[in-house]
């Protein structure tokens, strides 16, 4: 039996009504550690600060995020744990498609009405499902996924009841941990048992890894034709259509989406980024202004919003109205890193476009220095600040902003749009100089790390390595090497908690730079295999 009355609740309820008698079903069914927020927002500064064994929410929250798109975010920015149960509350029969369809699924989902006995026994269903699961929960959140997937493997077997559900949890930690292989073959097993839409995008995601990005965009088309509120395959549809080099496409699949569900910020921020890319800047302007509109009241705001709508409103020749962004990013958001950078570009854009080159050669002198937080800036309000310096006529600083995005492109594209830059400001010898000035360093670091090593001075490789991280805290090729210098440290001079930490920090990095890496799998087996060589709990 399980215990209900060591468990704690939040309740995110808009309606003091409905939060009334949800309490006192919580108080009958023995759970009387019950706490509440009203909207989405207070609903996630709360659960920043307290861990609850159960949310219990409303579908419906009022004005610009629903319960699906809060419970994205909180399992997307790690707000809550896994073993945290989220149920959703909802009077929408139409809920079952979108949930069936949810990447991010609640733990459960109770039609409205019900009564108290109801809602007593799925909590004491999700929760016996819960315990089953909370091993693997538990290495998954030490950052185990090897054993993990182990345990899942397990569970299929012990938990027969929910053998597909560790199937699941299994397939999704292969595909974190870039076995985008084995994945693929879990995903395809699951599918000859049950034609589930879960499986079908996690097939696609495999094969988007693999960089089958055809196959992946059949299957994915697929999924959207059956399922027009399937809001997940459409955006990894969105991403197949980007990679392949499809941006109108990609484009247009976002803006579909966004027709389904216009209230998430992530996916609206996205369909203005491809937007200003393709020139329609109609369509930027308008998203990107409710982002902005949005994003004030998030916890989740990005200042870097500000600065993309400002884009937008100057390639239509709207400097009245980008004035006022600037003012508003000001006003809106003082305090956070990036306001100053973000303001700091805006103005010198603003400049340009005016004609004023002296200011704004002033303004993106001042980014540029030592000593400015421009480094906080993403690599897309990069490539502007780089395009913004050869318009002023400031080359050296524009060569060494694209320099540092050149050090720190994840991947050949990202390579190749460093060199774009150069190229439409009539310079594109200097681009092929300046990759090749990049590769030499890369290639020197890493053969002269190796080369510590192999005369057995692991320090002095672990301190060179450690450094190109800094000089290229974005290169995946220096990511890798740098930790498996670490781990060679550890491996030959004995354990060092500091060394095998930031070993996984620099894994963690390098999986979210290149999650598709083929040197990801063997990389995090040597890190395992070192725990376990020390007797170390992850």
């Amino acid at each position: 039996m399980i215990d209900l009355d060591t468990i704690t609740a939040l309740v995110v309820e808009a309606n003091p009504t409905m939060r009334t008698q949800l309490r006192n079903m919580l108080n009958l069914s023995g759970i009387s550690k019950v706490q509440f927020a009203v909207t989405a927002g207070s609903a996630v500064r709360k659960l920043r600060d307290n861990r609850f064994d159960l949310i219990l929410c409303e579908y419906h929250l009022g004005e610009g995020q629903d319960g699906q798109h809060l419970l994205e975010d909180l399992r997307l920015h790690h707000i809550i744990p896994l073993s945290t149960l989220f149920i959703m509350v909802t009077g929408e029969r139409q809920y079952e498609r979108v949930v069936s369809a949810a990447e991010l699924a609640p733990n459960d989902y109770i039609l409205k009405p019900f009564a108290a006995d109801t809602l007593q026994e799925r909590i004491e269903r999700a929760l016996t499902k819960r315990d089953a699961f909370m091993p693997a929960y538990r290495l998954i959140e030490l950052g185990n996924a090897p054993d993990a997937i182990a345990v899942c493997a397990a569970g299929e077997n012990d938990h027969p009841q929910w053998a597909v559900d560790f199937m699941r949890l299994r397939a999704e930690l292969l595909i974190t941990c870039g076995k985008a292989d084995d994945a693929h073959k879990l995903y395809s097993k699951i599918l000859s048992l049950r034609s589930i839409p879960w499986a079908r995008l996690g097939l696609a995601k495999a094969l988007f890894l693999q960089k089958r990005f055809a196959e992946a965009e059949s299957l994915l088309q697929g999924l959207v034709g059956e399922n027009d509120m399937y809001l997940d395959a459409y955006d990894w549809l969105s991403r197949t259509r980007e990679a392949a080099g499809e941006l109108e496409a990609a484009c247009k699949v976002l803006a579909t989406a966004t027709a389904v569900s216009p209230h998430r910020v992530g996916r609206l921020r996205k369909l203005g980024e491809l937007a200003i890319e393709t020139g329609d800047h109609d369509t930027a302007e308008k998203v990107l202004s409710e982002v902005v509109r949005k994003g004030k009241y998030s916890d989740f705001r990005d200042p870097e919003d500000h600065v993309r709508l400002l884009q937008a409103q100057l390639a239509k020749g709207d400097t009245a109205q980008a004035e006022s962004t600037i003012r508003d990013l000001e006003r809106t958001m003082p305090g956070l890193d990036k306001t100053r950078p973000c303001a700091t570009l805006s103005s010198a854009l603003l400049h340009l476009k005016k004609g004023n080159a002296d200011k704004a050669g002033e303004a993106l002198r001042a980014l540029t220095s030592e000593g400015s937080n421009a480094h906080d800036l993403s690599v897309g309000l990069k490539r502007e600040l780089a395009k913004a310096c050869f318009a002023s006529q400031l080359e050296d600083h524009g060569s060494e902003v694209v320099l540092d995005l050149m050090r720190n492109a994840a991947d050949e594209r990202s390579m190749e749009r460093a060199k774009a830059v150069l190229r439409d400001a009539g310079k594109a010898e200097l681009g092929e100089t300046l990759a090749a000035q990049m590769q030499m360093e890369v290639r020197d670091l890493v053969s002269e790390g190796a080369r510590k090593a192999q005369e057995g001075d692991f320090d002095g490789a672990v301190q060179l390595m450690m450094n190109a991280v800094r000089k290229m805290p974005g290169n995946v090729h220096v990511l890798f090497n740098a930790t498996l210098a670490l781990l060679k440290h550890v491996e030959n001079c004995g354990w060092n908690e500091q060394f095998a930490h930031q070993a996984r920090d620099l894994m963690e990095r390098a999986r979210g730079q290149d999650p598709g890496n083929a040197r990801l799998p063997a990389l995090t087996a040597y890190y395992y295999t070192l725990l376990k060589k020390y007797g170390i709990q992850p």
